[in-house]
C-alpha cells in the first residue's frame, strides 16, 4: 500500500474510533481494561464472554483479514468485508467492528443498513459516490475521492457506487462490536439473483450517478 495512502487510513482509523467512543458508541460501556472474545465456549449472551486473562496475547488485537481485496467476481461487482468481535477477539466489548468494501469499475456496495450501528466510511483509493436515505425518503448523497470521509447515521439505509475508472477501495469503522446487516435485495430477493435483479442494479446505478451529477 501507497505509504501516504497507509498513513491517511491510520489517520482516519484512530479519528473514527476516537469519535464513537467519546460520543456516540451503541454498545454498553467496557467495565474492564480488555475483554477479548472466548470462542470457545457455547454460552449464549448478548456479547461475547471473556477469554481468562492467562490466556490473552497480542494476537487478540491483530487481525489480517482486511488486509486483501475482496472476491468481487459477482453480480454486484464488489465485496465487503466486515471485521467483528466474533473474528477479532480484541474487539469485544469495545463497541467497534471495522469493514473494507472493494468496488470494481460500474460496481456498487448494495443498499443496506446496519439496525445496530453508525458508519464512518474514508475512501483509500478511487472515486464513489456515496449516500443515504432517511424516514422521509430524503436523499442524501455526495461524490466523494480519494481521502475524504463521510458519515451514516444509525440504522439508515446506505450505498456506495464506483463512479470512476478504476476499482474502489473504502474503509470503514462501525460504532457496534456486532453491527448487523439489512440490504433490500436480502429482504426482497432472498434466493440466487436473476435478470431482472441485474437489471435493477444497473438502473439504480445510473440513477444514482445522475442524480449526483445533478447536485
Amino acid at each position: 500500500m501507497n505509504p501516504s495512502r497507509a498513513l491517511n487510513l491510520l489517520s482516519f482509523i484512530v479519528s473514527a474510533i476516537t469519535f464513537f467512543n467519546v460520543f456516540v458508541m451503541a454498545d454498553h460501556e467496557n467495565l474492564q481494561d480488555m475483554c477479548p472474545t472466548a470462542t470457545s465456549t457455547t454460552l449464549f449472551m448478548n456479547g461475547y464472554p471473556c477469554k481468562s486473562s492467562a490466556n490473552i496475547s497480542a494476537s487478540d488485537f491483530k487481525s489480517s483479514k482486511l488486509s486483501n481485496p475482496g472476491d468481487t467476481d459477482n453480480y454486484y461487482q464488489s465485496a465487503v468485508t466486515l471485521a467483528t468481535a466474533a473474528d477479532f477477539p480484541g474487539l469485544n466489548t469495545l463497541g467497534l467492528s471495522i469493514a473494507r468494501s472493494d468496488i470494481e469499475v460500474d460496481g456498487m456496495v448494495v443498499v443496506h443498513a446496519h439496525p445496530r450501528s453508525a458508519e464512518m466510511m474514508y475512501v483509500l483509493k478511487g472515486v464513489v459516490i456515496a449516500g443515504f436515505i432517511d424516514t422521509d425518503t430524503n436523499l442524501f448523497e455526495k461524490r466523494m475521492q480519494e481521502g475524504e470521509v463521510m458519515v451514516f447515521p444509525r440504522g439508515l439505509f446506505h450505498f456506495c457506487v464506483n463512479a470512476g475508472f478504476e476499482a474502489a477501495t473504502v474503509f470503514s469503522v462501525l460504532n457496534s462490536q456486532n453491527p448487523g446487516w439489512v440490504s433490500i435485495p436480502g429482504v426482497m430477493s432472498p434466493f440466487q439473483p436473476n435478470y431482472d435483479d441485474v437489471n435493477m442494479v444497473k438502473k439504480l446505478r445510473t440513477r444514482l450517478i445522475a442524480s449526483s451529477m445533478r447536485g
